[in-house]
């Protein structure tokens, strides 16, 4: 039954997108049926499997001594995980009903998304670093497209072309790293990288684990790749809402606690990893205290708190890290419709002309101001319990300074936050009238909603799972009255709700501060050019399409010299892998 619900979960949306692209662009509706349909299935099934989570395999099908078998496990992480891409998906595709009514190219639009959340979830629960990688290019793949859905917008298709190439120096160092294993220990399977990482050359295995941060920080667009993922905002809000807030850039968080216990050791890494997650978390929050524009605002606020989570990883907080990657995909999807709805109505994604959307868009203004109130992590959601533990972890257990640096970044989130909420919703009219959301979208914000008062109560059940299933992890299980215990008596949560007060205070008191009214020129600069490494990207990117239109010149159009090239890099790379063994 377990095989059935892995094969269902990864399989229904991918049969749904070929479904839903069969019907045709001339039969809306039956379109939208059909993506909600097969994305609620692929959900409920997912979520079956979460009950019945092992560290053994469920599903082994051979590919050859090469390759290895492609193999799920269904273990706490790649059970949630998938949990979580399936879930939000599907919610994503019902707020899409409303949001994309009446768009050209809707077939293409949910193939896209539904082949994507297949793609994440095969991600999630495969223990094969090879097909690893591969669905992990998958997502890139849909990413890239959906980003570029509006390619009529030079804008949209420089962002997916963006986004694609530099996700890419991940995927370089995600392979090199599953060739490596391959190489030390004859199989792809982590299980068995795991095992035998402490026998592995103290060199090679330093590669490995900068070859894993590498492919996690550009994944999860962490310093220095941040720069991808707020030009990934010209996407439909829904694929913002779904791919770049709450399933795709948490594959590189996935990715480090996944082989946390392989590399924990490693000299440096720890340390590399947590200064990651911190420049990350500072410098995307400073650039959200000056953003204008809402989507990107919600951009530069998920790099800021998957920067937590990687920080997490480093101070040696896995289960911490993926506790708030469980809260983060829940209010920050919800911010993301939110802001859907907005921008949807009102037609700008300018909060300067939003001024006094709350009286307009009252069930919208309730729901972001909850998914807010999250963020800032404040009590009794849980944004609040699931930031306590990481902040908690990293004064037990990490470097000083990097504590002190994130509790900053704390009022820094409190902050953006309030400025974020007080500009759109309370502020004067500025702007054109809107109307609430439709029924779609208020179903899907509804359930984010609730999900951001109640999923704190699952770290019980969360824990105990992980702790089960990934004995080399070292985890324990965590009850919901230890859960309030240790952070009602840690002295962490009161210094960070301390810093979230003193970033709230900062903007009520900012008309009393002379010349904080206005952004300080500095910081403009500074977010314009994302710290300096927006020039770097762009080189990057550029050499890259010159590289691609140079390589061109190698297609000749003739199908005889296109065959023939195939089977001579077939046969390079044969000889290769064989020369290798």
């Amino acid at each position: 039954m377990l095989a059935i619900l892995i094969w269902l979960a990864i399989g229904l949306p991918v049969v749904g997108g070929l479904v839903v692209a069969f019907v045709g662009d001339s039969r809306e509706k039956l379109q939208h049926v059909v993506a909600v349909g097969f994305s609620a299935a692929a959900a409920v099934a997912a979520l079956a499997i979460l009950p019945q989570a092992g560290a053994d395999a469920a599903v082994s099908v051979s590919f050859g001594p090469m390759f290895g078998d492609l193999t799920f496990v269904p273990d706490g992480l790649g059970a949630f995980l998938a949990a979580v891409a399936t879930v939000v998906g599907c919610l994503a595709v019902v707020f899409s009903v409303d949001y994309m009514a009446g768009e050209a190219e809707l077939g293409r639009y949910y193939s896209l998304v539904l082949y994507f959340i297949g793609a994440m979830a095969a991600l999630a629960l495969t223990s094969n670093l090879f097909f690893l990688f591969l669905f992990w290019e998958i997502t890139a793949l849909c990413s890239y497209a959906l980003i570029s859905f509006y390619n009529d917008d030079p804008k949209a298709v420089a962002g997916g072309i963006k986004a694609l190439i530099i996700t890419q120096f991940g995927g370089v160092g995600l392979l090199a790293l599953a060739l490596a294993a391959y190489a030390q220990t004859g199989s792809f399977e982590i299980s068995t990288f795991l095992a035998a990482a402490p026998s592995i050359p103290a060199v090679v295995l330093s590669v490995m684990a900068y070859g894993a941060l590498l492919a996690a920080a550009a994944k999860s667009a962490q310093f220095p790749f941040h720069t991808w993922l707020p030009d990934a905002m010209e996407a439909p809000t829904p694929v913002s809402a779904l791919i770049h807030a709450a399933t795709m850039v948490n594959a590189g968080i996935y990715l480090l606690a996944r082989l946390y216990p392989a590399f924990a050791d490693v000299p440096g890494w720890r340390t590399a990893v947590v200064l990651v997650g911190v420049v990350s978390a500072l410098i995307a929050a400073l650039m959200a205290v000056v953003a204008t524009d809402l989507k990107r605002l919600l951009a530069y606020s998920t790099v800021s708190q998957l920067g937590y989570m990687v920080y997490a990883v480093g101070a040696g907080g896995v289960f911490a890290s993926q506790f708030h990657l469980l809260s983060h995909a829940v209010f920050k999807a919800l911010l993301f419709l939110a802001a859907g709805s907005i921008i949807h109505s009102l037609g700008t994604r300018d909060m300067r002309k939003m001024g006094g959307v709350g009286r307009q868009m009252p069930f919208v203004r309730n729901v972001f101001i909850i998914g807010a109130i999250a963020l800032i992590g404040l009590p009794p959601l849980n944004g609040f319990w699931s930031k306590e533990l990481i902040l908690e972890e990293g004064l037990l257990h990490g470097p000083g300074w990097a504590y002190a640096l994130m509790l900053a970044g704390v009022a820094l989130t409190a902050l953006y936050t309030l400025r974020g909420v007080s500009m759109v919703f309370f502020s004067e009219d500025a702007g054109p009238h809107g109307h609430d959301a439709g029924r779609a979208m208020k179903t899907s914000l509804g359930i984010l909603a609730v999900g951001t008062f109640v999923t704190w109560l699952l770290v019980g059940s969360f824990s105990r799972m992980m702790a089960e299933t990934l004995p080399l992890h070292g985890l324990h299980e965590l009850t919901i009255a230890q859960l309030a215990s240790e952070i009602s008596g840690a002295p962490a949560t009161y210094l960070a709700l301390g810093a979230a007060l003193i970033g709230l205070a900062a903007w009520q008191w900012r008309r009393r501060i002379p010349g904080a009214q206005q952004s300080p020129g500095w910081l403009l600069a500074a977010t314009e050019s994302s710290f300096g490494l927006e020039t770097a990207n762009r080189l990057i990117v550029t050499a890259v399409q010159k590289a691609g239109a140079f390589l061109q010149r190698t297609q000749t159009g003739q199908l005889n010299w296109n065959v023939a090239g195939l089977a001579f890099g077939l046969i390079a790379v044969l000889i290769i892998l064989a020369w290798s063994v």
